[in-house]
């Protein structure tokens, strides 16, 4: 190999030592079998996911064929060799994650085939918010069991769908509350696996499902005043935001950490949509009145998260400091005087919605400059950019002015950038 090479030519110049030489060559050996490693997993779940899809296929296209006595022993053979695969692998096979991962994710499968069609051929009652759920409870053991990462994620998929069937399809008659259990069900695996010290992509696929699970699943709980969540939204967000800061996640690249890009972008979209009138015009409309409030499921929801948001921005200004907060981190202090207002004035709560984006816009700069971060830098501009387009679209201003605006903002962007740019030359000379 030539790195093999140019470390020999590196010893034999006195550059590096002979042990240094060794190290370099100990790890990346490391790094190029864990990447075939990877590849060898990857290839082992898409496998095992078509051979139970396949099998799935086969049996449903001979299924009106077959007797009831076969229909039953095929349904609960599956699960049978399943397990067996399973008991196996634990046995024999225990310490390579190739093999678990993919007898778990038949396993999984054959667990849900099996219920369907019982039911199915049993004539058993049940809708598929119940099938959903009894699978997902009778596949939360196999998490553990296998300590299964693709289990994980397909049970989280699973569990969002559950929510998201009850809440959605079958809105208003019910709500999913069973979806936090099962949630907190896999957060201990979730904890586990990420304290490992090599993390694998699991870890950055568990982050970014998470939290577009909660996100998505949240939305189900809307009852009676779904004005309420707007703040229930900007809470999760905050919290999310909140969660991504933490000195755990705070020390990832910033593509794994989907706490806090989710987080970031839903503060930031929801405040963008609400710098429009519409909404506020529906609210003055139709207030929320004192006595709905201990009614809502939505206040509560709401208040939680709050809380939750508290406790986690306590902890953050302990560890790092007050003077280290991101303004994203107290937007979920400020919109709630900013909801209420909005129950009084129209103009005001958009002047103030208005404000508070332009503020986050300005503060996130000045973060970036801080801390010689074009990124976060460029996300400020951004910000900013995204509130003069939407005022572009919402305004009587002429067109000329207009045009000014955005040369004004693209000059910004471009002074920034080169000032920053500059500012690194300097200190580097």
């Amino acid at each position: 190999m030539s790195i093999q090479k140019d470390l020999q030519d590196l010893v034999q110049a006195a550059i590096i030592s002979q042990e240094t030489a060794d190290h370099i060559n100990a790890y990346y050996n490391s790094n190029q079998g864990s990447s075939s490693n990877r590849l060898v997993i990857i290839f082992g779940i898409l496998g095992a996911l078509l051979i139970g899809l396949g099998i799935i296929l086969i049996i449903a296209h001979n299924w009106d064929d077959l007797s009831r006595n076969t229909k039953t022993a095929i349904a609960l053979g599956q699960l049978f060799i399943g397990q067996l695969l399973c008991g196996y692998v634990l046995i024999k096979k225990n310490g390579i994650t190739t093999w678990r991962e993919s007898t778990a994710i038949l396993l999984f499968l054959a667990v849900g085939s099996t219920i369907s069609l019982i039911s199915q051929i049993y004539h058993l009652p049940g809708d598929i918010g119940a099938f959903t759920l009894t699978w997902m409870l009778l596949c939360w053991p196999l998490i553990y069991i296998m300590r299964s990462s693709s289990a994980a994620i397909l049970f989280l998929i699973g569990s969002t769908y559950y929510a998201a069937y009850l809440g959605y399809f079958n809105y208003p008659t019910q709500q999913p509350y069973m979806y936090w259990l099962l949630l907190v069900g896999a957060l201990p695996y979730v904890y586990q696996l990420s304290l490992q010290p090599h993390q694998s992509n699991f870890v950055l696929l568990l982050n970014w499902i998470i939290p577009i699970s909660v996100t998505i699943s949240i939305g189900t709980f809307a009852k009676s005043t779904e004005e309420l969540m707007f703040v229930v939204y900007i809470s999760l967000f905050g919290l999310l935001y909140l969660i991504g800061n933490r000195p755990f996640f705070d020390r990832q690249k910033t593509g794994r950490n989907g706490f806090k890009i989710i987080g970031f972008l839903g503060t930031v979209v929801i405040l963008l949509a609400l710098s429009f009138d519409w909404f506020w015009k529906i609210l003055i409309k139709n207030p929320v009145k004192a006595e709905q409030l201990f009614q809502a499921p939505e206040f509560y929801l709401a208040a939680v998260l709050s809380i939750l948001c508290g406790i986690m921005l306590y902890k953050s200004i302990i560890i790092k400091g007050i003077e280290e907060l991101k303004p994203l981190q107290i937007t979920f202090v400020l919109f709630p005087a900013v909801f209420i207002t909005g129950h009084f004035s129209t103009i005001w709560a958009i002047i103030l919605i208005n404000l508070l984006v332009f503020s986050i816009g300005l503060l996130t700069i000045r973060n970036g400059v801080h801390r010689d971060h074009l990124g976060i830098l460029n996300w400020g501009l951004l910000m900013i950019t995204a509130l003069v387009i939407c005022r572009f679209f919402d305004s009587d201003l002429s067109f000329v002015t207009r045009g000014l605006l955005f040369v004004g903002v693209g000059i910004g962007f471009f002074a920034a950038n080169y000032w920053m740019l500059r500012k690194r030359k300097v200190h580097v000379q």
